[in-house]
């Protein structure tokens, strides 16, 4: 891969889909600078990764956090040409008759405006040489409805539009902006959505086997998704094979977009089939 040698900037990168994509950047062997808000466990992760991996606490809500974490970036290694958006907060789903109205308003503006803050900062060290790519963690959610609260969906469709837009813009002059559209991935996101504390969602047992039954009845293909299958969508993005590439939002969701599986839709369509034969035979 072409990521060898390039400076990248990862934010949301202490847990997750994050932290995945950190260590494969490394292991591709790109110089990576990355960012969270939780101090130890981005500390404990440089420490493991060695030299090409630097931590620097950042919150995408607070532009000046992101455009020192730019900064600290250029200046370990020039110009960044990568970066990856992977900052959002779990959020419990609160039916729309119960929504706090303001509540709603701060999460969606926070998050978008994260999102506008962290791409104009890599937009701003990509633009001179004319190259580069930006890379957001979309979600299924963005195009779908039932698949969270209306504020978590709200802001993912946000996110959607701002990479459409920004990639339309930033391409004329070089820069590629994509998103990577995770579906129902196993990480400690839901565990933080319910209320289970950071540090401890982080590291505690999974529940494959019922993730992968709950999953089963929306996604064609068997078994789970993880943060490595995300992280390697992500690393192509950001790669040169992917050039022409941009505006795209690419799903990683065992084809929940697509449509729920055959095995459960053609049953359905067959017995209401069978429902309107018996109705003619009446």
């Amino acid at each position: 891969m072409s990521i060898a040698g390039k400076s990248v900037v990862v934010i949301g990168a202490t847990s997750g889909i994050g932290a995945a994509t950190v260590r494969q950047l490394v292991a591709a062997g790109a110089e990576v600078t990355f960012a969270g808000r939780r101090v130890e466990p981005g500390e404990r992760m440089a420490a493991e990764l060695g030299e090409r991996a630097v931590f620097q606490p950042a919150d995408i809500t607070v532009e000046s956090d992101v455009e020192r974490l730019f900064a600290a970036a250029a200046a370990r290694r020039g110009a960044v040409e990568g970066a990856v958006n992977c900052a959002g907060e779990p959020l419990a789903g609160t039916p729309v008759a119960e929504t706090d109205v303001a509540a709603f308003a701060s999460y969606v503006g926070a998050f978008a405006g994260g999102a506008v803050s962290f791409t104009k900062h890599a937009a701003l060290q990509m633009l001179p040489a004319q190259r580069g790519s930006i890379v957001h963690i979309t979600s299924v959610a963005g195009h779908l409805g039932g698949w969270s609260g209306i504020a978590y969906s709200a802001a993912k469709a946000a996110l959607l539009q701002i990479v459409r837009s920004a990639a339309v813009e930033l391409g004329e002059s070089g820069v590629r902006v994509n998103g990577v559209c995770p579906g129902p991935i196993l990480t400690g996101m839901f565990a933080k959505a319910a209320g289970v504390d950071p540090a401890e969602a982080d590291v505690m047992e999974a529940p494959e086997q019922e993730f992968a039954e709950l999953v089963g009845q929306w996604q064609a293909l068997p078994g789970v998704g993880y943060p490595d299958d995300v992280a390697a969508a992500v690393l192509w993005l950001l790669d040169d094979e992917a050039r022409f590439v941009n505006g795209v939002d690419l799903a990683v969701d065992g084809g929940t977009g697509a449509g729920r599986p055959a095995s459960i839709g053609m049953p359905a369509r067959a017995a209401l089939a069978a429902a309107f034969r018996r109705r003619e035979a009446d």
